[in-house]
């Protein structure tokens, strides 16, 4: 009987805990479609609120910071992260856990260490810093992700080609990045989708000049929420849900080819 009870319990158990999570952003969805500014009032469908979105030229210059700050963090962390592990990949093992501790570090924490860094060398705050603070946090993933693809590799593919010739360099841009490259393309997605979303490290390191878009979106909820901060969330919302679809998807791929 207890059995019996437990066992309808559970499926309503299950389907609560996803309503919960998923009835705010359903609510921000569909209120971005509603015509009324005020949230309480349906004033039935429009995308009014979209078109003032593609209007506002504070929105693309936020986009415009956005686009260049994650996509200048995932090539400078793959890249450093690349000749890091390939490298230092005999003495990794120990040096592997300092990136694991940027991880579990609270990003408060690397956040204001960095500001105090910043200001330490009189470094000015801007899209530079930015940068500099989101390929921090980016090599605490990527560092890990390529250590762990690269002990998979056997080394007697990388001493081949260099008794064949190749220089290190040549063997690194012929055979080992081939191999690195599932995990190369799934640690830029995670890096980009960190840093497009990232709120914390931008509030401290940006400055004035460069404002991202959560750093828009914080700004103007300030004085308010207004519909059209729920169709940029919106946007937002789809767009990293595209990127941890493609994340998921490499990611079973590797998987798939390693199983």
């Amino acid at each position: 009987m207890i059995k019996r009870k437990l066992y309808l319990l559970l499926p309503l158990f299950v389907c609560g805990v996803y309503l919960f999570l998923y009835i705010p952003m359903f609510i921000l969805v569909l209120m971005s479609f509603n015509a009324s500014a005020h949230f309480h009032v349906w004033g039935g469908f429009s995308l009014q609120w979209y078109r003032q979105l593609l209007e506002s030229v504070e929105v693309w210059n936020a986009l415009q910071n956005s686009l260049i700050v994650a996509m200048s963090a995932v090539a400078l962390s793959l890249s450093m992260g690349t000749l890091l592990v390939f490298y230092t990949k005999d003495r990794m093992k120990k040096m592997n856990l300092l990136f694991y501790g940027t991880l579990a570090a609270p990003e408060i924490v690397l956040a204001v260490g960095l500001l105090s860094l910043l200001v330490y060398f009189m470094i000015p705050l801007g899209l530079t810093s930015l940068i500099v603070g989101h390929t921090l946090i980016g090599l605490g993933y990527v560092v890990p992700m390529l250590y762990a693809r690269m002990q998979e590799m056997d080394n007697s593919l990388i001493e081949a080609a260099m008794d064949l010739g190749a220089t290190q360099t040549y063997a690194l841009y012929s055979v080992v990045l081939p191999f690195l490259m599932p995990s190369l393309i799934g640690a830029g997605l995670l890096v980009f989708i960190i840093s497009f979303d990232d709120f914390v490290v931008a509030f401290f390191c940006a400055g004035a000049s460069a404002q991202t878009l959560p750093l828009y979106i914080f700004s103007v909820i300030r004085s308010g929420a207004t519909p059209m901060i729920n169709a940029l969330s919106t946007l937002l919302l789809c767009v990293s849900s595209l990127l941890v679809l493609l994340f998921s998807l490499f990611t079973l791929r590797k998987t798939g080819i390693q199983s």
